[in-house]
């Protein structure tokens, strides 16, 4: 293998999923069909949220940011893996896992980031309604969506630095689908320590800071809804809220429950599983949680699949 300044490996291996060819037939089928649909749900939901002009609004333009996050998600890992499925050897470059990596890790900063940024947006809404169009202009939607991805950017570089800084001397196989750091820092020669401490500071920062916004911003939100005396009102401020409350769910109880298990429980067949169901089926269950619990993405569909068969 060649020697870089730093390290002994210039490709890795990724081990993938154990099993027969024609079990890695069936996982090529099942992770196309889910990228396939990651994809066209995304960019369906993207293209509505443009063309319908009742969707113009600041809710659907942090939504629609978030679509193409989950895109970025999703393609970051699917691609390879699809590739990898089938092919012989499994193997990615030094530059290319890094690559991997950095935006594996900016795609899942900017979907909590944006999923908290959505939590204000509904806090402003439904507490604060008579400042809404003032507070939630154009120009701070733009500012918030801009900040939440320099901010990702920044975690994803600190991330990246401090993991592909290690020293890698021996082994070059990673026992997972995709470059992650707990399989990474297996194979590392050198004290892993200081990495530890600088993945648990930012990723605590930014994982604490979006559940604190979120948490406090329903909490005012629940004790607005609760206040209201008309009931049809009430099931309006909250039926706008559930396809949110779902998205966040899912996202944070898949990620905590991948990496805030106890280390003597960890399985890598297992945390691949779970993996799979955080980078590949979360982006494409996002814009199905948002269509179907959503009125107004409903019937703007309905209208743009209405008006494509019966033009005028």
């Amino acid at each position: 293998m060649a020697h870089g300044n730093h390290t002994g490996v210039s490709v890795f291996i990724l081990l993938g999923f154990n099993g027969s060819r024609s079990l890695q037939a069936v996982l090529f089928g099942m992770f196309l069909v889910i990228y396939s649909m990651s994809l066209a749900g995304n960019l369906s939901m993207i293209s509505l949220i443009r063309i319908e002009t009742r969707l113009h609004t600041p809710m659907y333009f942090f939504l629609s940011n978030l679509s193409l996050v989950d895109i970025t998600y999703s393609s970051v890992i699917a691609p390879k893996a699809l590739v990898n499925f089938l092919a012989e050897r499994k193997v990615i470059s030094f530059a290319g896992c890094a690559t991997q990596f950095f935006f594996h890790s900016f795609s899942v900063n900017s979907e909590g980031l944006l999923l908290a940024v959505m939590a204000y947006d509904r806090f402003i809404a439904i507490c604060k309604p008579l400042m809404y169009t003032l507070v939630m202009s154009k120009k701070v939607c733009v500012q918030l969506v801009a900040a939440s991805y320099f901010y990702a950017s920044i975690n994803a570089i600190v991330h990246t630095g401090s993991l592909f800084s290690l020293s890698f001397c021996g082994p070059n196989i990673i026992d997972h689908f995709f470059c992650d750091i707990p399989p990474l820092q297996k194979l590392s020669c050198s004290d892993t320590r200081m990495g530890d401490t600088v993945h648990f500071l930012f990723a605590s920062v930014t994982a604490l800071s979006t559940i604190l916004v979120i948490l406090v911003s329903y909490m005012c939100v629940m004790v607005t809804i609760l206040r209201m005396r008309s009931n049809q009102g009430r099931w309006k401020a909250f039926s706008t809220c559930t396809s949110h409350l779902t998205a966040v769910s899912i996202l944070y109880g898949a990620l905590f429950f991948m990496y805030l298990r106890p280390t003597s429980s960890n399985s890598s067949e297992y945390d691949k599983r779970v993996a799979v169901f955080y980078t590949l089926v979360i982006p494409m269950l996002n814009p199905l949680i948002y269509s179907l619990r959503n009125k107004e993405v409903k019937d703007a569909l309905r209208k743009t699949i209405y008006q494509k068969i019966i033009p005028h």
